[in-house]
């Protein structure tokens, strides 16, 4: 389990979000206006949703509303599936609080000055905004419970600085609620491995992926899965200095560099993931550049298909090739 770091009793101004808060506000989809009056403890502030699209256009609003209700900010990716997941474990518990909390979910590649702010090395991070000011919460994925008495602490420290009130946005999340078509269950391999991935027991989910892959070899959604789950178990128990500084110590060290490539583009810097394996390719070897080739086919289904940074890196894996 997790060891989380205990919420500070008092607000920290470690994280400068200054450059954010008076910027003017273009209209953004998301945008959290404040309607209740300034200064009354415990007021009602009207917001559109209890679950808010963060920006760096539209967080000067989002700043705004943590003066009369505590934000909680997701720092997201929609293209891995345990941010997904995770962000949908945020969703449940703020809704769960009745209005206590508000959720801000931000793209942190999308929005690079608030990825910057809040330090993101890699997502899901998760944070505060109490009053203005930026709490730190955790990185990665903790278990709901865990996570449930971390926001607990946050509104503590909500009530200890003068941030008492509630959002109220309860018909429009109902409506929003009700007009979301239901799920459709995940096939059996594929929860086996949400609920492995969960349990931080990788290598059973990538065996759940493989098993619904031989079963369905069309199945692109577990071909995508088994990369992502594939990427997490790679860096598991590494940290960040060790990957860096064995990568800069051996740069002909093709397992320190692949390493460097999975950090790199677990943290967003995609093109400079692909660049660094794509300018190795022509030193190696044939063993070595097949290594390389099925990486990068790997990191292809990590990031999507269909994300334009992709068809370059592939077209320029084709050229090296032939």
């Amino acid at each position: 389990m997790t060891n989380l770091p205990p919420v500070p009793s008092r607000l920290s101004g470690a994280v400068d979000l200054s450059s954010l808060a008076n910027r003017p506000q273009p209209g953004a989809p998301g945008a959290a206006p404040v309607a209740a009056a300034a200064g009354a403890p415990g007021a009602a502030v009207q917001v559109p949703s209890l679950v808010l699209n963060g920006t760096d256009e539209n967080f000067g609003e989002v700043l705004e509303l943590s003066q009369h209700v505590p934000v909680i900010v997701d720092l997201a990716a929609d293209w891995a599936e345990e941010s997904v997941a995770f962000t949908a474990v945020l969703q449940k518990l703020v809704r769960s609080f009745g209005g206590r909390f508000v959720l801000a979910t931000v793209q942190a590649e999308a929005n690079p000055q608030l990825a910057q702010a809040f330090r993101v090395e890699s997502v899901p991070t998760t944070a505060a905004i109490v009053a203005g000011q930026p709490v730190p919460l955790f990185a990665g994925v903790v278990p709901e419970e865990q996570a449930r008495g971390v926001l607990e602490q946050v509104l503590q420290l909500a009530a200890q600085n003068g941030v008492t009130g509630t959002a109220s946005a309860l018909d429009a999340d109902a409506a929003a609620e009700a007009a979301e078509p239901v799920e459709k269950p995940l096939p059996p391999h594929h929860a086996e491995a949400y609920a492995a991935i969960e349990d931080g027991d990788y290598p059973a989910a990538i065996g759940h992926y493989k098993t619904a892959i031989a079963q369905n070899p069309a199945d692109r959604e577990a071909v995508a899965g088994l990369a992502q789950v594939s990427l997490l178990f790679r860096l598991q128990g590494k940290t960040i200095d060790q990957i860096r500084n064995g990568a800069a110590a051996a740069p002909d060290d093709l397992d320190a560099q692949l390493d460097v490539a999975d950090l790199d583009l677990s943290g967003g810097h995609i093109d400079d993931a692909f660049d660094r394996l794509l300018t190795l390719f022509p030193k190696l070897d044939a063993a070595g550049k097949n290594r390389v080739r099925e990486r990068l086919l790997e990191l292809f289904e990590v990031v999507g298909l269909e994300d334009p940074r992709v068809a370059p890196a592939r077209r320029r894996l084709t050229g090296l090739l032939y």
